[in-house]
């Protein structure tokens, strides 16, 4: 899995270089919107039964404050509505960007 090689905040937008050329441009929305922690997303028990998350809403006007990464896998963002608990693995942000690799 490739590695970010630069993260920079470009007006509303995350853009990450990617060590292997590919360059992936995230709206901080999108990037707020599909945290994947337990905190939005909710966690499930071992019969499946769903509890917690977020009720779905809008993030427009949300900014990405700060990042940090995290081992050699994820980054988690920091957010202007106070959300940081979401690890967005390499793998999700390159969904999340379109891939772009060819």
């Amino acid at each position: 899995m490739p590695s970010p090689a630069d993260i920079q905040l470009i007006g509303s937008e995350v853009a990450i270089r990617w060590d292997d050329g590919v360059e992936s441009y995230l709206t901080f929305a999108t990037l707020r919107a599909n945290s994947p922690s337990a905190e939005v997303k909710g966690e499930r028990d071992i019969f499946g039964h769903q509890y917690g998350g977020e009720v779905p809403r809008d993030h427009r006007g949300v900014e990405v404050t700060g990042w940090e990464r995290v081992g050699n896998y994820a980054i988690r963002f920091d957010f202007s509505d106070g959300h940081r608990t979401g690890l967005y693995s390499y793998e999700l942000l390159r969904k999340l960007g379109g891939d772009g690799a060819p």
